[in-house]
């Protein structure tokens, strides 16, 4: 019966060490897409403060487009 206890014991504690391990990694990769989605914005943001009407002006259909 002990060494049962110790089996779960330890099964639990490797559960908890794979837990803790993935909730690292998807922190770092939510900060690295966060990294990516502000970089992207920025971009969008200075292109539109030097020629807004020229950006705005290539998403507009033209004709038969």
């Amino acid at each position: 019966m002990p060494q049962e206890f110790a089996q779960s014991s330890s099964t639990q504690h490797t559960q908890q060490e794979q837990t803790e391990e993935t909730a690292v990694h998807t922190t770092t990769a939510a900060n690295v897409d966060d990294d990516v989605l502000d970089a992207v914005l920025d971009d969008i943001e200075s292109t539109l403060e030097t020629n807004a009407e020229e950006y705005v002006s290539s998403f507009v259909q033209k004709g038969g487009e």
